[in-house]
This record gives C-alpha cells, structure tokens and sequence, in this order.
C-alpha cells in the first residue's frame, strides 16, 4: 500500500535537479529536445528518448543514464543531473562515453560507423571550476595546435550556478523552480505541472517514489549481506553454499567475493 500523503509532500519539493524527477520530464520528446538545442546551441530533432535507460560494461556491472536520446541524423546523447561534485568528476563522464560506445556497436561493424555521441553532465555546482556557464569538452592533438582529434565523443558540463539572462540560464533557473508557474519555458512548466498537480502525474511519480524506496531497500539488504558474507570468510570456516544459505546470497556470489577477498 503507497503511502500517498507521504509522497505528495516529497513530490512538491522536487525540482529537475531531482534526477528522477528530471527523468520522467526529459523523457518527453519536446522537452529534450528543447534542453538539448540549448545546452549545444544548435538546431535538432529527437527522434527517440528514453529514461533511466540501462547500459552494462564487460564485466556485467550495469549502470542507469538518467536520460538517453538519439536524434534524427543517429548521434546518441546521456544527459545526467549531478547534484554532489564527486559524482561528475572527469573519469565519470569518460566511463559513462566508453559505455555508450560499447552498447551502440554492432558486432562485426565498422570502426567509422559509430555514432557521434555526447555526454551531457548538469551539475549544481562549478565543478571545473572555470567561472564558465558552459564547458565543452573534446580529445584534441596537443602538438598540432590542438587540432581536433576528431573521434565524435563529446562531454559537456552545465554550470547550474550560472542563472543569468541568456537561454541556458534561464533554463538553469528552470531547473532549480520547484513551481511550474514560476518558470521560463512553457514546455517544461507544463510538463512539471503534470507531474507535480495533476491526478494522472502525481499518481505516476508516487509509484515511481515507492519503487526507488523499495529498490533502495532491497540495495541496503544485499550490501549488508555481502559485508557479512566477507566477514563470515575471513573469520569462519563454514562452507560456500553455507554462507549462501545464511545470507540469501547464491553460491555464484559467494565464490566470486571468497576469490576477491582471497
């Protein structure tokens, strides 16, 4: 049963810089591509967007891109909300690039046929640093008078802090508005509205809450197994499927943290 008065009262906090928030509004086409013709300056057409969309790496370890679009002419783009600095660091954005790169290819495709691809990083703070709105970030060769590298893989950082009179930050500002009516652009204001006033919205963003509470909660009890799972191997002499048996976790699981953990 959904507690529905705890949720409203969460719901009408929420701001885009609430990733998940930011993700039900940026999964509406008209909305990404307004954010996206902003932040690169230049005229697109979204033909596809989907939040929360999932991406593995070799190893099978899975992450969540808040928002992953494509446009007309195929160049993928991840746009994430980053509210802590140390969550938008550098190696972050390389990895999430190196991600996309490794679920885009087709088996057996050509080197030149991957796609160009941005990373899109709208952080609450200055991360980089600069004083600067905007960053835009591309591999260049150092010793040719920093001639393009020319790979197709950008990373861009959005400065939250800078709320000034330009487009993007009047749509920084947008995203810092906890009330629809208080901001700039109508196709994000109506969007907001839905989700934060109507029945239809609500309901959906109270689900979507309880789902993340749930998951949250399940994520706390595997991490509290796994730390007794490794104490267990360190400090007794039970067996693998033991452990497995005392901690819910499978006997695959075990094996790999007892080889980890020597």
């Amino acid at each position: 049963m959904i507690n529905r008065e705890y949720y409203l009262e969460k719901i009408k906090r929420f701001c885009l810089m609430d990733d998940t928030f930011m993700s039900k509004v940026f999964e509406d086409k008209a909305c990404a591509e307004l954010l996206l013709k902003i932040i690169l300056q230049k005229e697109l057409t979204v033909k596809e967007v989907t939040s929360q969309y999932s991406v593995k790496n070799l190893q099978g370890r899975s992450i969540r891109l808040d928002i992953f679009a494509v446009d007309e002419n195929n160049k993928y783009y991840n746009i994430e909300v980053q509210n802590e600095s140390d969550e938008a660091i550098p190696k972050r954005a390389r990895y999430n690039s190196s991600l996309i790169d490794a679920n885009i290819t087709n088996v057996g495709g050509k080197y030149d046929e991957l796609p160009e691809s941005y990373v899109i990083f709208i952080t609450r703070h200055d991360v980089l640093k600069e004083n600067q709105p905007i960053y835009f970030i591309d591999r260049v060769i150092r010793n040719c008078n920093n001639k393009l590298f020319g790979d197709e893989s950008h990373i861009v950082y959005v400065n939250g802090e800078c709320q000034d009179d330009t487009d993007l930050g009047k749509l920084m500002h947008d995203f810092f508005c906890r009330n629809a009516e208080d901001m700039n652009y109508e196709v994000l204001a109506k969007r907001v509205n839905y989700f934060k006033n109507e029945v239809g919205g609500v309901d959906n963003m109270c689900q979507i809450s309880e789902e993340i509470r749930r998951d949250a909660a399940k994520e706390a009890k595997r991490e509290s197994a796994i730390e007794i799972a490794l104490k267990m191997l360190k400090e007794s002499t039970l067996s693998v499927e033991k452990i497995a048996e005392i901690t819910s976790l499978t006997v695959d699981e075990v094996e790999v943290l007892a080889e980890k953990n020597n």
